[in-house]
């Protein structure tokens, strides 16, 4: 990268189990907010409290949430790289972290009210900022951490406490603040103080479960470059990887191909409920069951594989998922009842966990040292660059056709074309040795 030299490879040493079990147990932690806040309370908070209205609220939700997906996808990658130059990634990592935390406590001061919006807007967007941020960073220290015949293990059983963390901390907020006919800490219900209260769990949630990675996990050393040079050398970095791009083709064919797998996933999520609610006409609390229970299945699936993962390596790992995943979704798509809705549904959950965490796992091993922090940015900038075109593509299909089901079909497309790009990306080769 010009004059500068790259950071040297860390030099690996035997697995510090309480590390490991720390970053692993970050996943716990940060599931609060992407359950709590972004999918299941505050969103709905959000659109029927805040805006009163939830087709404006669903708009306007839209806007804070594809404003932050660009941010991200966009300052992912300049952000790996000047870590990358400067050498350490924990004071990122936790800066980031307890910027996200935070966030979430100052949601308590979003009363339900209109006027509220640019306060919510705020204080979600930089939330989500933090928590995917702090995310590059966490995931760029697992190749440091876990040795490579056991990377596929330690990224699915963090994906899998997760999945865990996840709905706990839904249980914990719906029914000990949001549920409950009489709150333990006498809060105003006129004033939404139940649902809001969930935000400070969230932030206190997500702080405690943090600490042990903040505490226990070893960080690179320094390079002893300052911010504004390892800035400079970050943009070199960029610079030189898009001239260097052909060194790289199988890890660029990677990112392409999950960005569009993750589409399809990612439009899974965030139609399931609407899928679910009009064409097997189930009630909010039942749409809220399955959202529960298909969490618990990815849970169990990523825990589940990462075995497989460690023994097959995290490309196969990921192209069996993708044929599981498209499988129970054509499943999902063709049956009518209601029971057979939810042993699709579940079995699509039992894939959902692997991709993500194969994902992980597969750039873990395949990601040049020097790079590592980089290669993790573009990792989520796949993730969040393309984000749009899943939602749009389903909605168009849905009103060109009048059917959900010809709308959600869009999905297979996605998880396809994924697939047969994977195909071209060769397998990783577990090595003990890197």
């Amino acid at each position: 990268m010009s004059s500068q030299a790259p950071p040297a490879e860390p030099q690996r040493t035997q697995e510090n189990k309480r590390a490991l079990w720390s970053w692993a147990f970050y996943d716990w932690a940060n599931s609060a907010f992407f359950t709590i806040i972004l999918t299941f309370v505050f969103a709905q908070y959000f659109s029927v409290s805040v805006m009163q209205n939830e087709v404006k609220g669903t708009e306007a939700w839209g806007y804070i949430v594809g404003i932050s997906g660009v941010l991200i996808a966009v300052l992912a990658p300049i952000l790996g790289a000047i870590a990358d130059q400067s050498g350490r990634r924990k004071p990122w990592f936790i800066g980031f972290t307890l910027l996200c935390v935070v966030s979430c406590a100052m949601l308590w001061t979003v009363t339900p009210d209109r006027d509220q919006f640019w306060n919510a807007a705020l204080w979600v967007g930089l939330g989500t900022l933090g928590a995917e941020f702090a995310f590059i960073f966490y995931n760029s220290m697992l190749p440091d951490l876990a040795s490579p015949e056991r990377t596929g293990r330690w990224s699915g059983w963090a994906w899998g406490l997760g999945y865990v963390g996840g709905v706990l901390s839904l249980v914990v907020a719906l029914y000990g603040f949001i549920e409950i006919d009489a709150s333990l800490f006498n809060l105003n219900r006129d004033e939404a103080e139940h649902v809001r209260a969930t935000f400070v769990l969230v932030a206190v949630w997500y702080l405690v479960f943090a600490l042990p990675a903040f505490i226990f996990i070893p960080d690179r050393p320094p390079t002893g470059l300052k911010l504004a040079a390892a800035t400079r050398a970050g943009f070199l970095q960029i610079k030189q990887s898009i001239v260097d791009v052909r060194q790289y083709k199988d890890i660029v064919r990677f990112l392409i191909a999950r960005m569009l797998y993750t589409d399809g996933l990612a439009t899974i999520f965030t139609f399931g409920g609407v899928y679910a609610a009009g064409t097997f006409n189930m009630s909010p609390t039942e749409v809220l069951q399955f959202a529960i229970a298909l969490n618990v299945t990815a849970g169990l699936g990523a825990l589940a594989f990462s075995w497989i993962d460690d023994a097959l390596g995290g490309r196969n790992t990921i192209l069996l998922s993708l044929m599981g995943l498209g499988s129970s979704a054509l499943g999902i798509l063709l049956v009518d009842g209601t029971t057979a809705f939810w042993i699709w549904g579940m079995t699509l959950g039992i894939f959902v966990g692997p991709l993500q965490s194969a994902s992980r796992s597969h750039l873990a091993r395949v990601a040049p040292p020097h790079l590592q922090t980089q290669m993790f940015g573009l990792f989520a900038f796949s993730g969040k660059a393309t984000a749009f075109a899943g939602p749009l593509l389903v909605g168009w299909v849905t009103s060109v056709t009048g059917s959900q089901r010809w709308g959600m079909s869009t999905i297979l497309a996605f998880l396809l074309i994924g697939f047969v790009l994977m195909l071209k990306v060769p397998a990783t080769e577990v090595r003990k040795d890197r």
